[in-house]
């Protein structure tokens, strides 16, 4: 198969490109600047560059792909992560006017079917309890401020203009919504390096809340899946089996790299240094049942809990240890 990937070079783009690749698809990828093509070259892709948001330079790439199937995976998350309102800003603007473009492209260029990456955040911010939510749940329409509200907004979009084309005939699309990624290259990294200078906190009263996550091998797989064998018109929860705090996990990561326990921080403080992670992980809990996906994807994690994950990506740290 042909496969184009619009954000390619991202978290969860890198992954589905070396998947794909093993499993013998032509892939072609999309990257916004040169500057970010070799890693993508040297997994054997074939590497256009063009920006998302012109609709003219994404058809071009698109229409001279000629893909069978295309991954919609573009997001522009700052490395460390949305920090500000206007660190979203970028992302929206691809889950919206990106979105539109790509849909265009593709089924221009003839292609069968989307994947289109979501966010669980989609059923809402705040206290949902720990029932775990189906695809049948109603999304979110109202978010407790106005800067997530465009964030929730741009992922309603996002869904919508791709499930408004399948009901036309247009394409196949199926919509995935995943939980927080971590795992290689998917911020982990860049959290152990801040465990071990005592750089990232963790606020003790924020357990109670609990999150859904995914391993990024984990999240890949699905998108493979997804393509393969996915219902058109579709949405599915890809999340493991274990909802989490954010302090909970990180107090597990920090244990199994042997790096110091994270020092506490008031949530009222964390809340003014990082409100968009405050917001989505230490005031949100939301579970998600991902029952749908192992039944008609045939997708099971790897990693079924963050435990599983963690110590994963320790042992790929420090093979010698046998952590």
């Amino acid at each position: 198969m042909r496969v184009f990937i619009a954000g390619a070079t991202g978290a969860l783009g890198v992954p589905v490109v070396r998947r794909l690749r093993a499993e013998g698809h032509t892939v072609i990828g999309l990257a916004r600047t040169h500057r970010r093509t070799q890693p993508l070259a040297s997994l054997g892709a074939q590497v256009v560059v063009a920006d998302a948001l012109d609709a003219d330079a994404l058809g071009d790439a698109v229409r001279q792909a000629r893909p069978e199937l295309v991954v919609h995976a573009l997001t522009a998350i700052p490395p460390h992560g949305p920090r500000r309102p206007a660190d979203l800003n970028a992302t929206n603007a691809l889950r919206v006017t990106g979105t539109k473009n790509l849909l265009a492209a593709a089924i221009a260029a003839g292609a069968r079917r989307v994947v289109a990456e979501s966010m669980v955040l989609i059923y809402g911010f705040g206290e949902h309890g720990y029932t775990a939510l189906t695809e049948d749940t109603p999304v979110a329409r109202q978010a407790p401020s106005a800067w997530l509200q465009a964030s929730l907004d741009a992922l309603i979009a996002e869904e919508a203009l791709i499930l408004a084309s399948t009901r036309a005939g247009r394409i196949e699309g199926i919509v995935l919504r995943f939980g927080g990624f971590y795992g290689p290259g998917a911020g982990t990294e860049t959290m152990i390096q801040m465990l071990r200078r005592r750089r990232l906190p963790i606020t003790p009263g924020a357990r109670r809340h609990a999150i859904p996550w995914i391993h990024i091998s984990d999240a890949a797989v699905a998108v493979t899946a997804a393509l393969a064998q996915g219902r058109s018109g579709q949405m599915y929860n890809i999340a493991d089996d274990e909802a989490v705090s954010a302090s909970d996990l990180i107090s597990h990561l920090a244990g199994v790299v042997g790096a110091p326990q994270p020092w506490s921080m008031p949530a009222w403080l964390l809340r003014l240094a990082a409100p968009f992670a405050a917001a989505a992980w230490l005031d949100t809990t939301l579970c998600v049942s991902n029952a749908k996906a192992k039944q008609e994807l045939g997708w099971t994690p790897q990693f079924p809990t963050f435990r599983e994950g963690m110590a994963d990506m320790a042992r790929s740290l420090h093979p010698d240890k046998g952590i």
